[in-house]
């Protein structure tokens, strides 16, 4: 009996740790489920009608998302409005007509890891709901609180994937510590590396991370099977460094 007692004070105390640990490997990793219809810019890049990466809505025509989510000569689609990716519809379904990866892509470095998907057809989406990029280039202060949201791996360790549209919260580090964790892999000019409870893991490549209601970075890498490591903090290609690239496509492309 004294056992039994023992065993049950123990299995007690032990209730609040247990709770939290499960609560906090839910989502992007350590995130929340976003409000329903809170972020209508979302997409999700799909290839083969399976969720490949993350994007998100510049234009009504235009999708900005990283270049290493090119699938090379296979068509992607794209799915918006759906916080829940099982209860999308088909009218949610849109094909991605040119895959544009910007020309000086390195996949061997990460440089220049962005990429812009144009349409086949406009979406339905009020301006005031599409998210903003920066119009001209400008550094990020470290300590500046942000979010990210994606529908990639639930744990650090990149296994897992969540329906649901998860978002988290994260804190911009100074160039100085990225560098510093990074070394040569971080480009001061190119990125934003940033660290906090939450934060992106893998599938959640190309989405946004948003710095006072302006996406000032597209999802690009992290450390590998280590999601939201301090040794590793996730690298964001800073979208400013390519405004005059994004406008040019934009301009151009037919």
């Amino acid at each position: 009996m004294t056992i039994i007692i023992i065993s049950v004070l123990l299995l007690a105390s032990l209730l609040p740790h247990l709770t939290f640990t499960a609560h906090v490997n839910v989502g992007i990793v350590n995130g929340r489920k976003t409000t329903p219809h809170s972020r209508p810019y979302m997409v999700s890049v799909q290839k083969c009608n399976k969720h490949h990466c993350g994007g998100f809505l510049i234009s009504e025509k235009y999708v900005l998302t990283a270049a290493h989510c090119w699938p090379g000569f296979e068509f992607l689609t794209v799915v918006v409005g759906a916080d829940d990716l099982r209860k999308s519809k088909k009218s949610d379904h849109i094909r991605v007509k040119s895959s544009i990866p910007h020309p000086k892509y390195n996949p061997c470095t990460s440089e220049n890891d962005i990429m812009l998907l144009k349409l086949e057809k406009k979406v339905k989406i009020k301006e005031d709901e599409l998210i903003s990029i920066p119009k001209k280039e400008a550094e990020i202060k470290a300590g500046t609180l942000c979010t990210v949201a994606g529908w990639g791996s639930v744990k650090p360790d990149g296994k897992g994937t969540s329906n649901d549209l998860m978002e988290a919260n994260t804190t911009v580090l100074s160039q100085a510590e990225c560098k510093k964790k990074w070394k040569d892999e971080f480009s001061e000019q190119q990125m934003i590396c940033v660290y906090g409870p939450g934060g992106t893991c893998s599938g959640d490549s190309g989405g946004p991370l948003i710095c006072e209601g302006t996406a000032v970075g597209v999802t690009s890498f992290g450390l590998n099977g280590h999601c939201n490591s301090p040794d590793g903090p996730n690298v964001y290609t800073k979208i400013s460094a390519y405004i005059k690239w994004i406008n040019k496509v934009i301009r151009n492309v037919k």
